[in-house]
């Protein structure tokens, strides 16, 4: 009885010190409402408007803006709930007919507030994660999640709800790790009726769900996939089904999926294309000046815009089979671990991994998109100083690579602030975990007494170096300041506008070589688990 009354005080203990910083995030995101918003801002403020005023057979054929719904169903549910309460507070927000870029501040305060309020679903599923951990990994685990600076950017400036879909994320990996499949797959099949994007992970949990739940013996394993499977139906049948019934599958699927877009987005994710880009443009500069005639195509990659795909000048051109093939190629370590050895406590790294290879070489992928494989990174964080190391360096990498997005004077001082926080409270954090954790010290151990071995004498730093990055990853670090000194002070006095593409194209290059590092370390961990 005792032991049950210290347990329930523990939880409540640890459920309001979340809501403390659940709280801290919140009164930032609040101080943030006036700031700047994308072109998303109008894109969900319309499809409020669209859902509310007009009927569910003609969402996915409305043309009444350039914002056309291409998110899946649930998400147009979800936007049909939140417009009314748009219109209790201000009808204007849901009239289709009331044009473009209504910007009054009944519709800022509203859908900044319900991005907060949306942001409960991350904290639930933050909360279910760590209930089972000790104090300092839990409260790590909330410093690298809920007080993320590219979570902050991206929904609370730039404005879209990732922390929402990153909560179902969440809850999927909490039941998978506790062992219950189930209700994994579920919330799963869930988020992707909202995002399909996140659909890079499927292969994941087809092989480890398949492998772990399924593969049970012929009649105990059949009736066990035929569950899964019927779960499955069920939750996509709630999310087609209308638009199954009234026959519109197709125009939903092709509003899902606009290959017609480019290989890569408006501003150029740090990602593998990046250098094939310009890999292609420096062997057409190249090989112009030798005489060869070489015809570079009309539209250029660095114009900024979404459309078609142009011909490369001189490699050649990629497709989007070609992007899906790379994916899978590179899943594949990953599927033949969780099929061979499928284990819930690895199920978070692999997960990551997935998102990782659809960042790297996806079509048209998004920079926004390495939140996806950074937040549940972040789970694996706490648990080794490797790790801790690892993911100090790709979280900083990450965040810089989204300050394109804010380019407004304003926001500038805001971003930077944002980040240069974070990493202190990241350094403080793993430090402190490192120099209280038995694990980390008996780790520490082990290796001082490998380097007095072999040298003869152990460095006095070594005791200081637990969580510092090597010095490879501070020279790369610093790099990180000397691009952002040229791209804010040195290319505008130097170059006035003359290329105003370059300072992107140097940002884009260079987080590419940290996310190229990061998918090679994680293909390491993954393959030398065991």
């Amino acid at each position: 009885m005792e032991g049950q009354k210290f347990q329930m005080h523990e939880t409540s203990t640890n459920s309001q010190l979340l809501f403390w910083f659940f709280g801290i995030a919140a009164c930032i995101k609040l101080l943030l409402v006036p700031s700047y918003h994308s072109t998303d801002f109008e894109v969900h403020r319309h499809w409020l408007a669209l859902t509310h005023s007009l009927p569910l057979t003609q969402w996915y054929f409305d043309e009444t803006s350039p914002w056309t719904l291409d998110y899946p169903p649930f998400f147009a549910y979800y936007e049909y709930i939140l417009s009314f309460f748009a219109h209790l507070i201000d009808p204007q927000i849901v009239d289709i007919h009331r044009g473009l870029n209504y910007k009054s501040n009944t519709v800022v305060y509203f859908q900044r507030i319900s991005v907060i309020v949306s942001d409960l679903c991350l904290l639930y599923g933050v909360y279910r994660l760590t209930k089972n951990l000790e104090s300092r990994k839990r409260t790590l685990m909330w410093v690298l999640v809920v007080w993320s600076p590219g979570l902050i950017m991206v929904d609370s400036m730039h404005f879209q709800y990732n922390g929402f879909l990153l909560g179902l994320l969440m809850l999927s990996i909490s039941y998978l790790q506790e062992g219950r499949d189930l209700m994994g797959g579920f919330f799963f099949a869930v988020l992707l009726c909202f995002k399909h994007l996140f659909a890079v992970a499927a292969p994941v949990y087809f092989v480890y769900l398949l492998r772990h739940y399924c593969w049970k013996g012929f009649l105990r394993g059949f009736g066990r996939l035929t569950s899964m499977g019927v779960v499955v139906m069920v939750v996509f049948a709630a999310a087609y089904g209308p638009f199954l019934y009234h026959g519109q599958i197709q125009q939903v699927i092709s509003r899902m999926f606009p290959f017609g877009r480019g290989l890569c987005h408006a501003y150029w994710a740090p990602n593998f294309w990046v250098f094939y880009i310009t890999l292609d443009k420096g062997l057409s500069i190249f090989l112009k000046k030798l005489g060869l005639d070489i015809q570079a195509p009309a539209a250029s990659f660095t114009g900024g815009l979404v459309g078609d795909s142009p011909s490369f000048a001189v490699l050649p051109k990629i497709t989007p089979i070609a992007t899906f093939i790379m994916v899978l190629l590179a899943l594949f370590p990953c599927l033949f671990k969780a099929w061979k050895n499928p284990q819930p406590q690895l199920v978070a790294r692999w997960i990551a991994y997935a998102y990782t290879c659809g960042f790297l070489f996806g079509w048209h992928v998004h920079e926004k998109a390495s939140l996806h494989f950074v937040i549940p990174l972040a789970l694996v964080a706490v648990h080794s100083l490797e790790d801790a190391r690892h993911y100090f360096l790709l979280a900083i990498v990450s965040c810089y690579s989204l300050f394109p997005l804010l380019y407004e004077v304003q926001e500038y001082p805001i971003k930077v602030l944002l980040l240069l926080l974070h990493s202190i409270l990241m350094w403080h954090s793993f430090s402190a975990q490192t120099t209280k954790d038995p694990a980390a010290k008996m780790a520490v151990s082990a290796k001082r007494e490998k380097r007095s071995s072999s040298l003869g004498a152990l460095d006095a730093t070594v005791e200081k170096e637990r969580i510092l990055i090597g010095w490879i990853g501070k020279c790369y670090l610093f790099g990180l300041l000397g691009i952002e000194i040229w791209g804010q002070f040195l290319h505008p006095y130097l170059l006035g506008d003359k290329l105003p593409f370059v300072p992107l194209l140097l940002v884009s290059l260079y987080c590419a070589f940290g996310m190229i590092y990061s998918w090679i370390w994680q293909l390491r961990c993954i393959m030398i688990s065991t």
